[in-house]
């Protein structure tokens, strides 16, 4: 058995990935070789993550986009502290925020590079719970409300890819999905009760391909950023878009950003929730409360 396991997602950036990968696993033999494995099923990187952790690998390396390093981050977290192999990243996804967010090398044959060749660093993990108890690890974003209904909106765009996708997504909520549900809004003790437009939990600094979301969050501090949105008109939010995507948002009123180690928040209706990209609560679920908290330096990644 090799030290490293490569966890490869044929089917990130819209299935453009797939064409990378014969030169991606030949520069990966000639640095020193490593067992590889695909994905063929959502959530499967996860079940193939947390195996390569109870077999002994030292190394497991994501070869995707965010949804990919999300499921990967899932299956280590699972396994015992003490024996959680080292994160590798290769981004060659659509967003890439993780990567992006870390320095990770955009390149992936320069990612591929440090696999082999770099360091690690010990990152903060955030760990996500519902009302009926359902668990979800993130190390990046964990947004509630309006971002995660951009994600779904995402979802249906086919022609786009990478930010600007994620941008007509943007357009399209704030024309077709206007929610402002009330919040009853815990954090580390302090509370708030009000209509939000939005609550974003920012391990990194940004998502969506790169709107700068909570642009002070350091992922090894060992707290959480977070920025809560008050509701406002259409014709506000539009204003807002190139503040978010600059990170210079913070100086509106509207916009609360801080940190915290612990969240609870509570609505009166169903919220969307996404996890790194990924759905963790559609509005179909009906989840309508949840608990955040800190793994502090619960991760190591190559860098």
């Amino acid at each position: 058995m090799h030290p490293i396991r490569m966890i490869f997602n044929p089917e990130a950036d819209r299935g453009r990935s797939n064409q990378r990968a014969g030169d991606l696993r030949q520069l990966s033999n000639e640095l020193g070789g490593a067992d590889w494995a695909g994905t063929e099923f959502p959530g499967h990187a996860t079940e193939l993550a947390l195996a390569a952790a109870q077999a002994g690998y030292e190394t497991v390396v994501a070869l995707g986009g965010d949804g990919t390093v999300h499921e990967v981050v899932n299956g280590l977290m699972q396994c015992d502290p003490a024996r959680r192999p080292r994160m590798g990243v290769v981004p060659i996804g659509s967003g890439n925020d993780f990567a992006g967010g870390m320095g990770i090398a955009k390149d992936p044959f320069d990612a591929i590079k440090r696999i082999y060749q770099g360091g690690e660093k010990r990152i903060d993990i955030g760990k996500a719970r519902d009302a009926a108890g359902r668990e979800d690890y993130f190390c990046n974003v964990f947004g509630i409300g309006f971002d995660a209904a951009i994600n779904i909106q995402s979802r249906r765009i086919t022609w786009l890819r990478g930010f600007p996708m994620y941008l007509v997504s943007t357009l399209w909520t704030i024309l077709l999905r206007y929610d402002r549900p009330m919040l009853e809004i815990e954090l580390d003790g302090e509370h708030r009760t009000g209509r939000y437009l939005m609550l974003t939990i920012g391990n990194g600094t940004r998502e969506g391909g790169g709107f700068r979301v909570t642009p002070d969050a350091k992922m090894d501090d060992g707290e959480l950023d977070y920025l809560l949105v008050d509701s406002m008109s259409r014709l506000r939010m539009l204003r807002l878009i190139p503040e978010v995507m600059n990170g210079t948002h913070g100086r509106f009123p509207v916009a609360h950003l801080g940190r915290m180690k612990k969240l609870h928040v509570k609505s009166d209706m169903a919220l969307p929730i996404e996890s790194d990209g990924e759905m963790f609560a559609p509005y179909q679920a009906d989840v309508r409360e949840v608990e955040i908290e800190i793994q502090p330096q619960a991760m190591r990644v190559i860098v």
